[in-house]
């Protein structure tokens, strides 16, 4: 899945060119090549489907020309994760009816990529022998308030227990409960399920979204399948598959693991996984002179030299027409800011 915006990146993830395109760790690869790469040791090449909007499709050809046309489903507009989960699902159903799928969004960050081959290879295990819908559940190592949490319940098979239950982005006091408890693991938004198993689950706890693409079963895998998209898909219900069907349905099971996860949604984030210099500053690609300043990541594009005096854990991003400087501890509050800027200036600095 590659189709978002990235809006708590903002400003260096700009509607234009969101985070997963972007080489933020100075690797060389984008998050999302990063991320293809990862799944090229699971997955066949020619078994991959990129879902992104299709203002994103010339993006995508560039940065992975080898996949053909038709493994690139452009979406003609934004609608959550469950109708992209859903075309996909139909989509790769009419190739292969008994198709296993792992569903990985494009902007994770995952530095033991070894373990994460095993954790999704026991899970194609066990999605293919059970009816189950099946997600991946990170050891939290913090009271994060940005992710969403698992309650794990019995255990089934290994390391794959039931789910108990769901809870979205808890308060700080909350979160810490949750750490303590050590019942709950964070919701990593990776999915392993069979396509018959979705689908069917589709049916039954979102049949608005299902109905959508039953309609046009006939089309998929034929090259009707972009026309029936581009008339039908704008008029799906937004709603993403944990409120549409993990959280409702009775098959779902979570693979607890560790395999250094992250998926790189805040600037905090992208601090926590970048080098650090003796005073526990991150540059990012960056020419910095820093007095009496610790915590801080710089981002600044070109050739502009940044020179700081007295400060302490902040974001200073620069992208050229936008300057963001606010403290790490309030960067839930960008989201608010890039609304902020829409309605003062439209889609000018977005």
């Amino acid at each position: 899945m590659c189709g978002g915006i990235g809006s708590r990146f903002w400003p260096y993830s700009r509607a234009s060119r969101p985070k997963q395109f972007i080489d933020f760790l100075g690797t060389g690869r984008s998050l999302l090549q990063m991320s293809y790469d990862r799944i090229l040791d699971i997955v066949p090449r020619e078994n991959v489907v990129i879902l992104t909007n299709e203002q994103y499709a010339s993006l995508v050809r560039e940065q992975l020309p080898e996949l053909r046309d038709d493994q690139i489903l452009l979406e003609p507009a934004r609608r959550n994760t469950a109708p992209c989960i859903a075309w996909a699902a139909y989509h790769i159903a009419a190739r292969d009816p008994e198709a296993s799928i792992i569903v990985a969004p494009s902007d994770h960050l995952i530095t033991r990529e070894a373990m994460f081959r095993e954790s999704v290879l026991a899970g194609f295990d066990f999605v293919e022998a059970n009816d189950a819908l099946l997600t991946l559940g990170i050891k939290p190592t913090r009271p994060e308030t940005g992710y969403g949490y698992i309650q794990v319940g019995a255990p089934v098979s290994g390391d794959i227990h039931k789910v108990k239950t769901f809870t979205e982005k808890p308060h700080l006091e909350l979160a810490k409960v949750f750490l303590e408890t050590g019942e709950f693991f964070w919701n990593s938004g990776i999915f392993l399920w069979k396509a018959e198993t979705i689908i069917k689950a589709l049916r039954e706890h979102a049949p608005d979204v299902a109905g959508t693409f039953d309609a046009g079963a006939a089309a998929f895998g034929t090259p009707e399948e972009t026309r029936f998209i581009s008339e039908n898909f704008p008029g799906c219900m937004s709603i993403s598959i944990d409120f549409a069907v993990m959280e409702k349905a009775k098959n779902v099971y979570v693979e607890c693991v560790d395999f250094g996860w992250s998926d790189l949604g805040t600037w905090s984030a992208l601090y926590d996984n970048s080098p650090k210099n003796p005073d526990s500053n991150v540059t990012q690609n960056c020419s910095v002179i820093a007095y009496n300043s610790t915590g801080n990541i710089f981002a600044v594009n070109g050739e502009k030299l940044v020179v700081v005096d007295g400060l302490k854990d902040y974001i200073v991003a620069d992208a050229g027409d936008v300057l963001l400087i606010c403290p790490k501890a309030e960067e839930q509050r960008i989201k608010q800011m890039v609304n902020d800027a829409k309605l003062a200036y439209g889609d000018k600095y977005l």
